[in-house]
C-alpha cells in the first residue's frame, strides 16, 4: 500500500491566536556538571515554612546508591522512590496526590522529579493536582488546566525526552494515552546536570536519545514549523548528529546529548510531533511499550514520510548495534489494531502537524493498521 507524504512545510498557523500565542519556557536553568550539588541552596527560598515539605520523586534506580544522600531534604522533606519500568499512569499520579495529602498538614513547598522521562512527567503530574481539583485524568487534552501548580523542579538523568522543557506530561490513563497540555505543567526550576547521566543503560541511552532525533525530524518537516522552532530543532538535529554518528569522547558526548534534549524540546514546545509520537501513544496504551522504543518501533517503517530521516535513522542504528525487536504486534486482533488506529487518529495536533489541514483525507485507519502489522 502506497503511503503519500502531502504536507506544505513551514506553514504559519492562520488563526491569530495560535500565531501570536505567549508560550510558556522554563524560567530558571543551571547547566554544567556538579550542578545537582546546588538544589539545596536553589529551594530554600521557595520553601514557605518547616511544615511545608519538598517532595522529592526518585527514580528507584538510584535506591542504594549515593545520589539520595546528596538531596537536601530538610524538615518534614520526603523522598519517594518510584519504578520507571512502566509509562507513567493517571491512577498513580492520583494515588501520589492522596498520599501526600493525607501524611502532610500543609501543602508542599514543591515537587521535584528526578530521573527520566517517566519521574519527570509524574512530578509535573502531582505538581498541577496539588492546586487543581478532580483526577489527573481531566486534564490529560489541551489546555484544561485552570490553576497554577506547585512550584515543581526538574532533574532529568537520562537525555532525550524533552519532559524536562516541555508544556507536556504524558500519562497512561483509563482510556487513552495522552498528555496533559497546559501553560501551568512546565517546570519551574531545571538543573541539567550531566555527570547524572553516568552508567545509562546503552539501549536505553539509544531509545531515549532517538526520541530526540525524532523531535527534530518531525518538527522540522511539520506544517507548524516556523522560524522559531526551526531554529531550536536545526541545533538540536546537528547534535544528534554528532552524538549518534561520529566517535565522540563520553564527557562530551553526555554534554552534547543532554543540550540535544533541551533544545529538540524546545522545538517541538513551539511547533508540534508528528506521524511516529501519534502512533506510539497507540503502542504505548496497547501494549504498554515504553515511549523511546515505541517512537523506534514506528519510526523505522515511516520512509514515505520521513525518507532522509528513516534512512539516518538506520545509519545510527547500524553504528550502535542496535537491532529492535520483531512481531511485536503479531498476535493481536482485529479489533486490538483497530483500538490503536484510533488512539493515534485522536492524536489531532500530531496529524496536522504531519500532513496539514487535510490530514483525515490523506491517512486512514487502513494505512495505520498496516503499518503497525509490520512492527
Amino acid at each position: 500500500m502506497e503511503l503519500k507524504k502531502e504536507i506544505t512545510l513551514k506553514k504559519i498557523p492562520t488563526k491569530a491566536s495560535e500565531q501570536y500565542r505567549n508560550f510558556p519556557m522554563v524560567p530558571r536553568v543551571v547547566f554544567g556538571n556538579g550542578s545537582f550539588d546546588r538544589l539545596g541552596d536553589i529551594l530554600m527560598p521557595k520553601r514557605k515554612h518547616s511544615e511545608a515539605p519538598m517532595i522529592y520523586l526518585v527514580d528507584d534506580v538510584f535506591e542504594g546508591t549515593g545520589l539520595p544522600a546528596r538531596i537536601p531534604k530538610i524538615f518534614c522533606d520526603q523522598i519517594i522512590f518510584i519504578s520507571a519500568d512502566e509509562e507513567p499512569k493517571t491512577a498513580q499520579v492520583d494515588a501520589l496526590v492522596k498520599m501526600i495529602r493525607k501524611e502532610f498538614s500543609a501543602p508542599p513547598s514543591g515537587i521535584i522529579g528526578i530521573g527520566g522521562g517517566t519521574l519527570l512527567d509524574l512530578a509535573k503530574a502531582v505538581a498541577i493536582l496539588m492546586t487543581n481539583k478532580g483526577r489527573a485524568a481531566d486534564y490529560q487534552g489541551w489546555d484544561l488546566v485552570n490553576k497554577k501548580s506547585v512550584y515543581h523542579v526538574g532533574i532529568p538523568t537520562i537525555s532525550g525526552t524533552g519532559a524536562e522543557v516541555s508544556r507536556t506530561t504524558v500519562l497512561l490513563g483509563p482510556d487513552k494515552k495522552l498528555g496533559i497540555n497546559s501553560d501551568h505543567t512546565t517546570f519551574d526550576q531545571v538543573i541539567l546536570d550531566p555527570e547524572l547521566t553516568k552508567g545509562v543503560d546503552p539501549k536505553q541511552w539509544f531509545y531515549t536519545g532517538m526520541d530526540c532525533y525524532i523531535h527534530c525530524v518531525e518538527s522540522l518537516n511539520g506544517t507548524y514549523l516556523n522560524a522559531f522552532s526551526q531554529s531550536y530543532g536545526e541545533k538540536a538535529l546537528d547534535l544528534c548528529k554528532e552524538v549518534f554518528l561520529t566517535d565522540l569522547p563520553e564527557d562530551k558526548s553526555r554534554d552534547k546529548l543532554m543540550m540535544a534534549s533541551w533544545h529538540g524540546g524546545m522545538s517541538i514546545a513551539y511547533s508540534q510531533v508528528g506521524i511516529a509520537h501519534a502512533m506510539s501513544y497507540g503502542l504505548g496504551y496497547l501494549l504498554k511499550i515504553k515511549h523511546g522504543i515505541g517512537n523506534c518501533l514506528v519510526f523505522q517503517h515511516l520512509e514515505a514520510f520521513y525518507p532522509e530521516g528513516v534512512a539516518l535513522f538506520h545509519k545510527m542504528m547500524e553504528k550502535h548495534g542496535i537491532e529492535l525487536p520483531k512481531g511485536i504486534c503479531g498476535h493481536l486482533s482485529e479489533s486490538e489494531f483497530d483500538k490503536m488506529a484510533a488512539i493515534a487518529l485522536g492524536m489531532e495536533p500530531l496529524w496536522e502537524n504531519a500532513l496539514g489541514e487535510n490530514w483525515k483525507t490523506i491517512i486512514t485507519v487502513g494505512k495505520l493498521k498496516s503499518i503497525y502489522r509490520k512492527i
